[in-house]
């Protein structure tokens, strides 16, 4: 197959993808998420390394899987570059002895982290007969670090059923509980299963909704549904910094929607009582201008792993339209591929002015806006 019928055939693919997803202007020039990819793919065919990694060591560990899920999901195939590169580089991190997927050496810090991403990927290149062994260690592995009475922390505990970044070596918070939570999905764990039951202890205890389901004294305070950072260690945040971490306990955005699709993943139903204080609080919220609850100072701190939570949120509600609590109806894959498409760099990557969380690493953001990309096409 020669080079150009490949990029056509590629071409052809993401156009696929996306031939379904609704205009979000009547202006002729209106976003276009297929051309978004398209221009986002070609950027990062430049920025791979040699190896097939993303960014430096050890970061590209995770970063790599963050960039081949989105590029696997808008419709990049597995055997095309630089997702093929990138699929490679992942298979070198393979942990034969402990089944991770972050590495055999020391700096498999992140391995929680690294290891749930990368499941994601080779999930999304659907070589189930391949990966599907690679698959289920890492799954044994993650669920063997996941806090609970065999890490000597019962259900009392404020770490119970959470995942950190370094396995059983790190606090839990709700970020590495999410994707923690995804990588189970992905490699099809039932819904019965009792990491998600013990999951769903962790996530609702870091809400911010004073019940039996939360009974730390911040959860009172705010008590509107939102989401913080942690409850763990007594709770910390990440709204602001310094004391701010332990004292500042409003919810925002990216931890909300990461706590809505957490909950439906383990089996939360929508009448439950955390799940609709969450969604109203969505409802005083929906923005795509800014990470919602973040101070005004902070109002641009980690925009784009907002987007990517925001839009899985949104699509395991299984909503199109959004309606807020004006009443006002939002197509919301429309209004998130134009701020997108708003933002997208001359060279097709994004990146973040704030660089907070590493959002000023262009093949991060980039793998975020991708997946965010992922899910805007209506539901079948």
């Amino acid at each position: 197959m020669t080079t150009r019928f490949r990029v056509l055939v590629s071409a052809a693919a993401v156009a696929a993808v996306f031939a379904t997803v609704p205009a979000t202007s009547a202006d002729p020039a209106k976003p276009d998420a297929a051309a978004l990819v398209e221009k986002a793919r070609a950027y990062l065919k430049k920025s791979q390394n040699e190896n097939g990694s993303w960014s430096a060591e050890p970061q590209s560990r995770g970063v790599t899987g963050i960039v081949v899920t989105g590029l696997l999901r808008t419709g990049t195939g597995p055997d095309d570059e630089p997702v093929a590169k990138g699929l490679r580089y992942i298979e070198s991190l393979v942990n034969a002895k402990d089944g991770h997927i972050a590495g055999n050496d020391s700096k498999a810090g992140l391995v929680n982290y690294t290891t749930s991403i990368n499941v994601q990927a080779l999930h999304a290149a659907g070589r189930a007969e391949k990966y599907r062994p690679v698959i289920g260690d890492a799954v044994k592995y993650l669920k063997g670090v996941q806090w609970d009475d065999s890490r000597g922390k019962g259900e009392a505990s404020d770490y119970y059923g959470g995942a950190g970044y370094a396995g059983d070596k790190s606090r839990p918070d709700l970020s590495n509980t999410a994707f923690f939570l995804e990588a189970l999905k992905a490699a099809g764990v039932p819904k019965d299963d009792p990491a998600f039951k013990k999951a769903a202890v962790f996530v609702g205890r870091c809400q911010n909704l004073k019940g039996e389901h939360n009974q730390a004294e911040w959860a009172g305070r705010t008590n509107d549904g939102s989401f913080i950072y942690t409850g763990a260690n007594g709770g910390e945040n990440r709204r602001t910094d310094g004391d701010g971490t332990k004292t500042d306990m409003g919810g925002y955005g990216s931890m909300t929607y990461a706590g809505i699709k957490s909950l439906i993943y383990c089996g939360v139903g929508p009448d439950d009582p955390r799940l609709k204080a969450a969604v109203g609080w969505v409802k005083k919220h929906y923005t795509l201008d800014a990470n919602p609850g973040m101070p005004e100072q902070n109002s641009q701190r980690g925009l784009y792993y907002y987007y990517h939570t925001f839009a899985k949120a949104m699509d395991a509600l299984g909503v199109d339209q959004f309606e807020d609590d004006k009443g006002v109806k939002h197509d919301w894959r429309a209004d998130l591929v134009a701020a997108l498409a708003k933002r997208q760099r001359p060279d097709g990557s994004w990146a973040n002015e704030n660089d907070r969380w590493m959002e000023g690493d262009p093949n991060l953001v980039t793998g975020y806006a991708l997946m965010a990309l992922s899910y805007c096409q209506p539901r079948k």
